[in-house]
């Protein structure tokens, strides 16, 4: 992006503050908002007597903020800081602004791997590691593409992302039309349009330990990310393990952004649009921008979510309206910068 993307346009501390209140705020929000509405006093009460502090409310009141929103609101803010801090360190450890896990295949490769394990009657386990396999297969296919070539570019790049997305695509097609129209294709269907209408509780449990690990893991490599973003022989110069530490950090980042799929389906554009507006408030420093990152897209998810069960009598998918907000949102940005690096 332009030098206006590289300076942060407030101290970071402060801003992680901020982003942390706001993340907070906008979770306690979601909990209120619905076809049911509920008080902020009932929703402290709630959060009070899963604490255990034995405080009282009607069962209708406590079943609708403790089992229905808050998973679903944990699930959002656990999808959007994935695919948000995934999107940084994809952008940092290529050097390319335009990468993202959409762009480089992951999400429909991710989509690939879950819809096939769902017609062969996999498991939760079996559908996380079939979309990470899969995942995984597709960023190396957009990777080998342009060394195939000998054309290393940005422009590369993008079009090797857009071919193997393309082909991802087209599997999805094919694993729908020869899917069970009564069990398996609209399950199908969900990963690839993106919900948390469904969300399950124990996938949940079983899938937020890993993402925790895999976020962490980038947050520490993040000034590694730094050095990488520099090249490979400058890189390697300042004592780096290129091939292992971008391994790490691919790996980790496609395991975040498979896990998000085996939990909503595929949620375009956040982790696209995020690391540009985490830049643009902290700066292009991977230290600042990836935590940032985490939490703008946490709050972004939430909202949209919201949005998703609220704006109409039945729910709209969360990639349509990321698509929507993503779009005029990134048209934004390009409008403020002028030009896209």
């Amino acid at each position: 992006m332009t030098q206006n993307l590289q300076k942060a346009s407030m101290p970071f501390k402060f801003a992680l503050v901020l982003l942390v209140v706001l993340t907070i705020l906008t979770a306690l929000g979601a909990l209120c908002i619905g076809r049911f509405g509920v008080s902020p006093e009932d929703v402290l009460r709630v959060i009070l007597n899963l604490l255990g502090l034995n405080e009282q409310m009607a069962l209708n009141i406590h079943n609708v903020v403790a089992n229905i929103r808050l998973p679903r609101i944990l699930a959002a803010l656990l999808v959007g800081a994935a695919l948000g801090i995934s999107g940084t360190a994809y952008q940092g450890v290529f050097k390319n602004q335009l990468v993202s896990p959409d762009l480089l295949g992951v999400s429909a490769g991710a989509c690939v791997g879950a819809a096939s394990a769902i017609i062969f009657d996999f498991s939760i386990f079996g559908i996380q590691i079939m979309a990470f396999v899969c995942g995984l297969i597709a960023v190396g296919l957009t990777l080998s593409i342009p060394r195939l070539m000998g054309r290393n570019s940005t422009l590369m790049l993008v079009l090797s992302g857009v071919i193997v997305s393309g082909l991802m695509t087209s599997i999805i097609g094919f694993l729908k039309y020869v899917a069970d129209p009564e069990t398996k294709l609209p399950d199908i269907v969900y990963w690839q349009l993106g919900s948390l209408a469904k969300i399950d509780i124990l996938n949940l449990k079983f899938l937020t330990p890993v993402m925790i690990v895999c976020m962490i893991v980038l947050v520490a490599m993040s000034w590694r990310i730094n050095l990488l973003s520099l090249g490979d022989a400058s890189a390697a110069r300042l004592g780096v393990n290129v091939p292992l530490e971008r391994g790490v950090i691919i790996v980790c980042a496609t395991l975040l952004t498979a896990s998000s799929v085996c939990i909503s389906g595929i949620v375009a554009w956040i982790g696209l649009l995020m690391p540009h507006l985490a830049r643009m408030l902290v700066g292009a420093n991977n230290t600042k921008s990836l935590p940032a990152s985490i939490f703008m897209s946490a709050i972004f998810l939430v909202v949209v979510d919201t949005l998703a069960r609220t704006i109409s009598v039945s729910e709209v998918p969360l990639g349509v309206l990321t698509g929507f907000i993503g779009t005029s949102f990134f048209i934004w940005v390009l409008f403020k910068n002028k030009k896209v690096v």
